[in-house]
């Protein structure tokens, strides 16, 4: 555990104390164990692993009970950075899906001092949250109807009665090629029982999408974030070719536009939206080929 302005973050460490720092970040629903595979390649490599659960997960808490359960993009961004702050991280390496890639991308992009390279898992997923929301082609739309059932009051209780079943539910549609053992996913299932996951997830997909005010002290990030930087650090990005809830890759010439330091950008056939745990070594190679080519 260590301890942050906001937290008490709970993470995972491995490799020797001097080497390079890599932080891993998972998504929602699912917490450190995504990274189990990933892990020993970097560790094996000479670096050090820190891989840390997000707020709302886990054995991570908020400090003090009068703190907004935020679960909107800025707060997470915010986290990453106040985490390196307290573990004493001048300079880093990040990897990230889910949530985790937007924090990852977030740093990246308004701290590039900081990271010195990034696999992003899912491409650049910085958020406008500033601007008027628009329906997307109804494809994408039923893609993300667990967006529109948070945003009810029926949507909330359901995620508090049926947690587990619910996150199961969407590993199954959004990684449907993966075939997980059903000890896998309870490995990873008491995370969602956290006093606060509630709360925080569906913050995060209210305020997203325009149904909750974001915490006051993250305005002047989300304006920031609304301008949609770009991440000039080097780069590389993986999609899953079967990702059930980001659908196809974006075009290479928009997403080349947002990184501009891209080394590789891979389609991961046959996979979906978990690719840490689904293709490992696809994501432990990005890393160390980054590595290698930014000494």
């Amino acid at each position: 555990m260590v301890d942050t302005p906001g937290l008490s973050v709970a993470f995972e460490e491995r490799g020797e104390a001097q080497a390079f720092p890599i932080v891993l970040l998972h998504g929602f629903p699912d917490d450190v164990r995504a990274w189990d595979d990933v892990v020993p390649a970097l560790v094996e490599a000479g670096y050090r692993t820190i891989v840390p659960y997000l707020r709302g997960f886990g054995p991570t808490r908020f400090r003090r009970p009068s703190t907004m359960r935020s679960g909107q993009q800025a707060a997470i961004g915010q986290d990453l950075l106040d985490l390196a702050d307290a573990l004493q991280l001048p300079r880093f390496a990040v990897a990230g899906f889910d949530w985790g890639n937007r924090a990852a991308c977030i740093t990246a992009a308004l701290h590039p001092r900081r990271v010195r390279a990034g696999v992003f898992i899912h491409g650049y997923t910085i958020q406008d949250t500033l601007a008027p929301f628009q329906p997307a082609a109804p494809e994408r739309e039923r893609a993300l109807w667990y967006q529109w059932y948070f945003n009810t009051e029926r949507g909330r209780r359901g995620l508090q009665q049926n947690r587990r079943a619910l996150c199961r539910l969407l590993w199954e549609t959004w990684s449907p090629t993966w075939r997980f053992a059903a000890e896998t996913f309870d490995r990873t299932a008491p995370a969602f029982d956290n006093p606060d996951f509630v709360d925080v997830v569906i913050h995060s997909y209210r305020h997203r999408n325009g149904g909750a005010q974001g915490d006051s002290q993250f305005a002047d990030m989300e304006r920031a974030l609304s301008r949609r930087p770009r991440i000039d650090i080097p780069s590389i990005v993986l999609h899953g070719g079967a990702d059930g809830v980001a659908g196809s890759p974006p075009g290479e010439a928009g997403e080349r536009a947002l990184f501009s330091a891209l080394m590789d950008r891979r389609i991961i056939d046959g996979s979906g939206h978990f690719l840490p745990r689904e293709r490992p070594a696809a994501v432990s190679s990005a890393l160390l080929q980054l590595l290698e080519n930014t000494r």
